[in-house]
Order: structure tokens, then sequence, then C-alpha cells
């Protein structure tokens, strides 16, 4: 297992974490396939999106694997009235993660970060190290400390 930026952070700044590492599989670098293959819950696993508002630029979002960001609900949490996913090409560049590796931890910029609000319903939460195969186990509410994140209720409902 590499020790990834995210985990350097975490650890500089004292906050317990759990490295977990999984084969990923480069045709299905989705969540789900993640929480799967470390026999977690789904609801407890988060991937990080980043978002584009229309004034106030990049956001990020860290929503359960299993579920679809609300663009609409996440520009609310924004003060914006819309808002877009970035597009993948442009996510390296915004920060300095790839897709299936984006950690709400150690991006290039501080970005303003919402947290999904069900993500308070568990003890800990596992979230991407920063590299596609390597997750990281920690407490909900450490994280949002660290990143200075707001819980809010991002998810679409059908």
């Amino acid at each position: 297992m590499t020790t990834t930026n995210a985990m350097r952070l975490l650890t500089q700044a004292g906050i317990a974490y759990e490295p977990l590492a999984y084969a990923y599989d480069e045709s299905d670098l989705s969540g789900t396939h993640a929480a799967a293959a470390l026999g977690l819950d789904p609801d407890a696993t988060f991937k990080t999106l980043v978002l584009r508002g229309e004034k106030a630029g990049l956001f990020v979002c860290c929503i359960p694997v299993a579920e679809e960001v609300d663009p609409r609900k996440a520009a609310k949490a924004m003060g914006e009235k819309k808002a877009e996913l970035l597009h993948v090409k442009e996510l390296l560049s915004a920060t300095g993660y790839i897709r299936g590796g984006c950690s709400p931890v150690g991006m290039k910029k501080r970005l303003p970060t919402f947290i999904d609000e069900t993500a308070q319903l568990f003890e800990r939460i596992a979230v991407s190290a920063g590299v596609r195969g390597q997750m990281l186990l920690l407490a909900p509410d450490e994280l949002a400390a660290y990143v200075g994140a707001s819980y809010a209720d991002l998810t679409r409902v059908d």
C-alpha cells in the first residue's frame, strides 16, 4: 500500500484513519465496486465529485457511492442557482487527482466542500485515499472539520 498525500496530511493533523486497499478494475472505477471489494456498506462509502457553480466556481460534494448527486441540491448548498459536474478532463488540473482516485483531502486548492448529510449516520465512512485502489476509513465529523465541510442533502431522489 502506498502512503498517499491524503494519508500524510491526516497523520500530520492527528486525525485517526484506517487505510484500506483493494484491487481496482480499470473497466469499473465505480465506488460500488470499491465498496464491494472491501466488504463495506455502500451507504457508508463516499465518492468525491467536483462541480462548477455559475458564480462561485468549483466546489466538492462527497456522496454515497450508489447515489447520484442532485445538481440543484448541490447548487443550493453552495448558494448557487445552477451547478454542473466538472468534466473528467478538467479533474486532474483542478484537483491534482484522477477519476476513481479523487479524495476530499489534499486537493491542489482548498475548495468549498459539502458532505451528504447521511454521513452523520455512521461512526466511520470511507473516502478515497487519493489513488485508485485505496480508501480511508475515518469519522465523518473529523473529515468535515479537517476539510472545512458542511453537511447537506445532496443526492437525487427518484
